[in-house]
């Protein structure tokens, strides 16, 4: 059946339900397990002269810890399912292609994500990673609510 998972995690407890979940999927599979966490790159915004930007070396170190702590936290539950996981953390500006891309590399043949549930102009305005990389992929995702 699946052969390699992948688990997108952004640290949230939607995502933590997911992975707990998408370990114990690979566990009885025998699958081979990826953890994923995708941060977006520094960017400053310029309009006219006015420059605002937070300052690139707390961005870059703030994101750093916050891929450690998401891949650290899925270490833990991997340890306590009693899985091996390989974790990876990409910098990239769109998360659903990151997610997509890592997949199709790593020769993936499901993707496990949390929904955080979002309806109304919350989903409007935040939008949905889960429902692009539903969009976009040809890859089985097992979403998990």
């Amino acid at each position: 059946m699946y052969k390699h998972i992948l688990v997108a995690t952004d640290g949230s407890d939607a995502a933590e339900r997911a992975m707990r979940d998408g370990f114990e999927l690979a566990k009885v599979l025998g699958a081979k397990i990826s953890v994923l966490t995708i941060t977006k790159p520094w960017y400053a915004v310029a309009p006219g002269e006015l420059m605002v930007a937070f300052p690139e070396d707390e961005y870059l170190a703030g994101v750093q810890q916050l891929a450690k702590t998401n891949l650290e936290t899925a270490d833990k539950i991997a340890a306590e399912i009693g899985v091996t996981t390989e974790t990876i953390h990409l910098v990239h500006d769109h998360i659903y292609e990151g997610i997509i891309e890592v997949a199709q590399k790593n020769s993936c043949d499901l993707i496990v994500m949390g929904s955080h549930g979002r309806s109304g102009l919350a989903r409007i305005f935040l939008g949905s990673e889960t429902q692009k990389v539903l969009a976009h992929t040809r890859i089985p995702v097992l979403v998990h609510r």
